[in-house]
């Protein structure tokens, strides 16, 4: 959390910047949940949602306190399927967790490694286990 984006509406090319602070949106097919501000600034307060583009633009880091960072390298329907990825991963890096999240569509396991206090380890991290397991991985804030 805490990234810096800049929304632009597909529809009208209108742009709001905004911080992310949450884990949302929990709806399929949606990327971003905006605020009713950034809503009207985008002229979809009304229709509710919108075609958009994300650009990241900067990053407001939180305080320590906030929790820590981890690096999620994949989320499974199959919990054997990601209890396999952990298995392979433990070998190599000493944290790695299974957590279990209830979606509207259904149960997910998503795989994470780490307890980073510093992006720029997370992101190095994220590298490194895109290359060795071909995945996208992406950081977040506990």
């Amino acid at each position: 959390m805490g990234t810096i984006v800049q929304v632009r509406s597909l529809t009208n090319g209108r742009l709001v910047t905004v911080r992310i602070n949450d884990r949302g949106p929990f709806v399929n097919g949606r990327i971003i949940d905006l605020s009713w501000a950034a809503a009207q600034v985008l002229a979809m307060a009304g229709p509710g949602t919108d075609q958009v583009e994300l650009r990241v633009v900067g990053y407001q880091g939180r305080p320590r306190g906030w929790g820590y960072l981890r690096v999620q390298v994949a989320s499974f329907i199959e919990q054997a399927n990601a209890q396999e990825l952990a298995q392979q991963l433990k070998r190599t890096y000493p944290d790695v967790r299974i957590v279990t999240v209830e979606l509207s569509s259904g149960r997910r396991y998503r795989v994470q490694v780490g307890q980073f206090t510093s992006e720029r380890q997370a992101e190095q991290l994220a590298g490194r286990l895109a290359s060795q397991f071909d995945v996208e991985p992406f950081v977040l804030r506990d």
